[in-house]
């Protein structure tokens, strides 16, 4: 019987790798200014990926991981949005 194959992607933040769908993925689609969260992982562009969990999104934030990951400035309602997630869970749009 074949078992079938996990994609895994590492944490920015704190650098452990997980399987993909544990994890966040925040894009920078090409062509656009703007940094999105990408809730189903399947968008086009500059991806990095983060742990949903507070301390690593913390320190994402903090130490700008994402922000170099992804080659660009994060906006004011991302950060907040990725803080929500954080600290209560997924949050739709």
């Amino acid at each position: 019987m074949n078992t079938r194959h996990v994609p895994m992607r590492t944490c920015v933040a704190c650098r452990k790798t997980f399987p993909k769908a544990e994890l966040l993925r925040i894009v920078r689609p090409p062509q656009s200014p703007d940094v999105v969260l990408d809730e189903q992982g399947t968008m086009l562009g500059r991806g990095a990926y983060v742990c949903a969990q507070l301390p690593c999104l913390t320190r994402a934030l903090k130490a700008k991981t994402l922000e170099r990951a992804l080659r660009c400035p994060l906006h004011a309602q991302l950060i907040e949005r990725i803080r929500a997630i954080g600290e209560g869970g997924r949050v739709s749009s």
